[in-house]
């Protein structure tokens, strides 16, 4: 992306946005007007794009994208701002610690919300390894309004890629939009594994740790995003490409 103007730069990250939100419509993840995707704006420290509060996801596209500052006001766009969405992604998009995470995406998968009453995560699947020592917990503090539960938020996250939100939802990062969307799609994938495992009611045999470790180095050569992304890209290129107008 360097290789851009900034405002090539800023425009490939709306598409890039726009994108995620109707990939998020297609899997099923999204929840009515609800939930939210946010990206960092490229030239920006601190600044970054979410959808405008009271669009299906299916209606987001790279123009009607609003851009807020770090304390939630709209600086391009109708003011229609979901303050959860402004506390939970600002804990990772005003933290130092994550200036490398761009895209925030949180989510409530109504085939995966129940594994976030779990105390742990079970981890049951070879496609589970992809975050096996990447998951942090971060516990209920009811309606995400709290302007300091950002700081929670984000020590919480520490250096996973993935937040499971206890008895909330999910959050992934990610540098990129293909990072952060494909971890989301292994932790939801993981989640509705656990849920069915542990339903069957058999004793679950979980293997040993040191194949999880060892899987998770493996996966190392295949980082989430870098392939899949340009497909499902071409995925919503052949849905509806107006994501992009």
């Amino acid at each position: 992306m360097s290789e851009l103007t900034l405002e090539q730069q800023q425009e490939q990250v709306r598409i890039d946005l726009a994108a995620m939100f109707r990939l998020t419509h297609y899997f099923g993840w999204d929840d009515t007007i609800w939930n939210h995707i946010t990206a960092r704006v490229p030239g920006s420290d601190h600044h970054f794009y979410m959808h405008r509060f009271g669009l299906y996801y299916d209606e987001v596209c790279a123009s009607n994208l609003i851009k807020v500052d770090e304390e939630g006001n709209v600086l391009e766009g109708p003011e229609d701002v979901n303050t959860a969405g402004f506390i939970i992604h600002g804990a990772v998009h005003l933290s130092d610690s994550h200036k490398d995470n761009r895209f925030v995406f949180h989510a409530h998968p109504k085939s995966a919300s129940a594994a976030t009453a779990f105390k742990e995560l079970p981890f049951l699947i070879q496609d589970s390894s992809m975050l096996y020592g990447k998951v942090g917990f971060h516990d209920w503090e009811g309606l995400s309004v709290d302007p300091d539960e950002r700081f929670r938020i984000a020590e919480n996250l520490g250096d996973n890629s993935c937040l499971v939100m206890r008895n909330h939802g999910f959050l992934t990062v990610g540098a990129t939009a293909g990072e952060c969307f494909m971890n989301m799609y292994y932790l939801v994938r993981l989640c509705e594994v656990a849920l069915q495992a542990t339903a069957s009611g058999y004793e679950l045999d979980p293997g040993p740790t040191e194949l999880w470790e060892k899987a998770s180095k493996q996966y190392e050569a295949f980082p989430p995003g870098k392939y899949e992304w340009p497909a499902l890209l071409r995925k919503c290129d052949r849905l509806d490409p107006s994501y992009k107008q």
